[in-house]
């Protein structure tokens, strides 16, 4: 089977890896069908992460279940289904209290995609083992398109639980987001919307974010403009000096979440931070548990996700993604009718 592996170069490469198999009960064998970059792909090809080569891609995906083992019961083959980006056994206290990017029975910070926490192959080949199958696969509501969730993986599950816990502290608060990092300052523009937001804020430098911020209905606004408060904030730049802009643009007893990976320690505006009592959170999303929740919105036609992103063929996947274009979606047909 063919790994797409990051070699150190902007052009990532198939490579060959033995075929996989189910080796335990728990066990799933899953094939990828549309798998997309989250914005840390983007940056590891870009070379602007300390992350050393070589390691296999990928950590959004839906996918079809090809076998299973003796003791997963919630799949079955043919179910298509969404893989999360965080390994989880779902049955330890961190998983039980809804932390499975934490999970106690693997290496910490184990997951698809990067070395980080070992290797676990990534979402980006042939076939992906899924260690806990019961735990972590979410299978497809009928009538949504896998391409168009394939970031609910990650980025677009993160988008939800960053802007739909403040909007339950803040009820019908306007939303100021802080984009730069790639595609998920606009899911959470979406995200605010299906959240209760009477209106977002949108931030950002190029022109084409910006337009398509503003045709999900957000009011964009360019990189340096004055912004004013508001009680919800959704950091999405990945710079530390827009992290700064954030937080100081959060209101009295406000919130401000950070979906950036900050590779380097980055200065905060503590005084000004306590003066005003705000809220600051950061941190890997735990999308496991929010899953089913941000596929449920995408069947009710209240979340768009396919508005953000473009397919092209699966084997295609060096020359697309060497191009780092905002959100590639790479597909293939599946083996059989979903079930």
């Amino acid at each position: 089977m063919r790994v797409l592996t990051y070699t150190g170069a902007a052009r990532p490469e198939w490579r060959e890896a033995a075929e996989l198999h189910v080796g335990a009960a728990a066990e799933a064998i899953v094939r990828p069908i549309a798998a997309t970059t989250c914005d840390l792909d983007r940056a590891i090809l870009a070379g602007r992460t300390p992350l050393p080569p070589p390691f296999a891609l990928g950590h959004e995906c839906v996918a079809e279940v090809v076998e299973v083992g003796d003791g997963v019961r919630s799949v079955r083959p043919g179910t298509q289904v969404v893989v999360p980006w965080h390994i989880a056994c779902g049955a330890c206290g961190r998983c039980r209290r809804g932390l499975p990017a934490s999970c106690e029975s693997v290496t910490p910070r184990a997951m698809y995609g990067t070395p980080i926490g070992g290797d676990w192959g990534g979402l980006f080949s042939d076939l992906v083992r899924v260690p806990f199958a019961d735990a972590m696969l979410v299978p497809l509501p009928a009538g949504v398109a896998p391409a168009s969730v394939a970031s609910a993986s990650d980025n677009l599950t993160d988008a939800w639980i960053a802007v739909s816990r403040q909007l339950a502290a803040h009820p019908g608060a306007e939303v100021l987001v802080v984009g730069g990092n790639g595609s998920i300052g606009l899911y959470a523009v979406q995200a605010a919307f299906a959240a209760g937001a009477p209106s977002v804020v949108y931030v950002d430098k190029p022109p084409d974010r910006l337009e398509l911020a503003a045709s999900l209905g957000a009011r964009a606004v360019s990189r340096g403009a004055e912004l004013g408060e508001y009680l919800a904030v959704v950091d999405a730049s990945g710079n530390p000096a827009e992290l700064v802009r954030a937080l100081r643009a959060v209101a009295p007893g406000g919130w401000c979440h950070s979906v950036g990976i900050y590779f380097l320690d980055a200065p905060l505006p503590l005084l000004d931070m306590y003066g005003k009592d705000i809220t600051f959170t950061t941190g890997r999303p735990s999308v496991g548990p929010h899953i089913a929740r941000v596929l449920a919105l995408v069947a009710e036609g209240r979340l768009h996700p396919e508005r953000i992103g473009a397919t092209a063929p699966w084997d295609d996947a060096p020359e697309v993604l060497a191009a780092r274009p905002l959100k590639p979606i790479l597909v293939r047909p599946p083996l059989r009718n979903p079930c």
